[in-house]
């Protein structure tokens, strides 16, 4: 038995034995300077069988801002077949799910999750998600810490929707290490649930977290200038061995390099608009792009400086205020983010929070409409969907409902912006992994077997 043991006997011993199997466009190689050599550890995920369906009846949020009233969406062989109205033909063979009432949308994607390095039981002898011995340690990789047995990972998508999520190092550090992105499957290993094909992401950090780990140690950086100075150093470390031919093994610099070369997606915790500037600045000086300013609890300051560099905020609907750097967060900013035209996301940063996006995401268009701007449900939705897929490197795979995309479709009994609604039927590539009417689809984790509130998803 696998990591969830309900939804694996479900699935069949067939999905089983395709995880263990290594996708062939995921090549390696140890030759420094080589462009494959960020991926010793591919994906060997595989999609669980599936059935070809046909949700009818239905509002469909298309996740790209469209809406259907009384809607088809057609899946087959982990894809999505169309997206249309009533009138759209059902094949032969199709099984039928009548939606009527209900609404459907892609699979919710959380660009910042801690899952699997901070994973529940959360006590110390789990806690994986910071390696706090230095100020950059970008040769860590996230998914060297990652549990598959995270009992998080089955509450996110029973209760959340979720499909696919980014995991990434906490903000111990200036430059944490590697982010993976993952399929919200059971498999035995992380490698069974690396989403094929993903970029890999950097985490970086600025601001209290860093200078306060440090400083508290005595040593550098103790400031936010000292934290400008580190990053810095660090970049031109980088950039003399990239110039000097690459020709020894250095785990941190290859992943440096990876970033200057535009193969590593930068992932920046960062709270003031001062410091996004500041990171915005310096990494002109170093050459390379921020794709996304996490928690960016001041971005509602400098939206149209985000817009112009093309980068997005991924943040919260109404954290503020646990500390200084917090301070200014006000329930409008994903609001005058959207307003002014840049990228919005809502992130979760939390293993709760993670099961409960789509009620973040209401409460921020709600404080949008009190503030005088009235953003659509089928666009808020986008903050769930597309856009983070857009920051993480996969939105040619999947964030949306479009033909040829994965089959990552959520059926919510109700208008999932509402408090009273949740996911009714999860699919994954086409794969039913959730049924909230079908207690053989409760995943439970081989963790909980036999604990108080095993598999318990309210």
């Amino acid at each position: 038995m696998t990591l969830w043991r309900i939804t694996c006997a479900a699935a069949g011993a067939l999905a089983l034995a395709a995880c263990a199997t290594t996708r062939s466009d995921e090549t390696t190689t140890s030759s420094p300077g080589s462009a494959n050599i960020q991926n010793p550890y591919p994906s060997t995920y595989r999609t669980y069988p599936g059935a070809p369906t046909a949700l009818v009846g239905a509002t469909v949020f298309d996740g790209a801002g469209d809406r259907i009233d009384g809607g088809t969406v057609l899946f087959a062989d982990g894809k999505v077949v169309a997206v249309g109205d009533a009138s759209l033909a059902i094949p032969a063979g199709y099984r039928r799910v009548e939606g009527a009432g209900k609404f459907v949308t892609p699979g919710i994607i959380d660009i910042h999750s801690h899952l699997g390095v901070y994973p529940s039981p959360g006590v110390e002898a789990q806690s994986d998600g910071n390696e706090a011995t230095s100020p950059t340690t970008p040769d860590v990789w996230a998914e060297h810490s990652v549990w598959p047995q995270d009992p998080g990972f089955s509450r996110a998508l029973a209760n959340g929707g979720i499909t696919a999520l980014q995991i990434l190092p906490g903000s111990a550090n200036l430059v944490g290490g590697r982010s993976v992105t993952l399929k919200n499957v059971p498999a035995r290993t992380v490698q069974g649930m690396k989403f094929p094909g993903a970029p890999y992401g950097m985490k970086m950090a600025c601001g209290e977290n860093p200078k306060r780990v440090y400083g508290g140690k005595g040593r550098m950086p103790s400031t936010r200038m000292g934290n400008m100075a580190v990053d810095r150093q660090t970049w031109l470390d980088t950039k003399q061995w990239m110039a000097d031919g690459r020709k020894t093994r250095d785990l941190a610099k290859e992943t440096l390099a990876a970033v200057l070369d535009g193969q590593i997606l930068v992932q920046n915790h960062c709270y003031r608009a001062d410091e996004m500037a500041f990171m915005i600045d310096l990494s002109k000086e170093m050459g390379y792009k921020v794709t996304a300013f996490h928690h960016a609890v001041e971005s509602y300051k400098i939206a149209d400086l985000l817009r112009a560099n093309d980068i997005c905020s991924a943040v919260w609907a109404d954290w503020y205020g646990f500390k200084m750097e917090s301070y200014d967060g006000i329930p409008e900013n994903a609001a005058f983010i959207q307003n002014a035209g840049a990228c919005t996301i809502i992130h979760s940063d939390d293993e709760n929070g993670i099961q409960r996006l789509n009620q973040e995401a209401a409460k921020a268009q709600a404080a949008g409409r009190r503030a005088g701007i009235s953003i659509p449900d089928e666009q808020v939705i986008r903050w769930l969907t597309l856009n983070p897929a857009h920051a993480m490197g996969i939105e040619q795979w999947t964030g949306s409902l479009a033909a040829g995309k994965m089959a990552d479709v959520v059926l919510w009994n109700g208008n999932p912006l509402s408090v009273y609604s949740r996911p009714e039927k999860v699919w994954i590539d086409g794969a039913l992994m959730f049924d909230a009417d079908d207690p053989k689809r409760r995943p439970v984790s081989d963790f909980e077997l036999g604990q108080p509130g095993e598999g318990d998803v309210k």
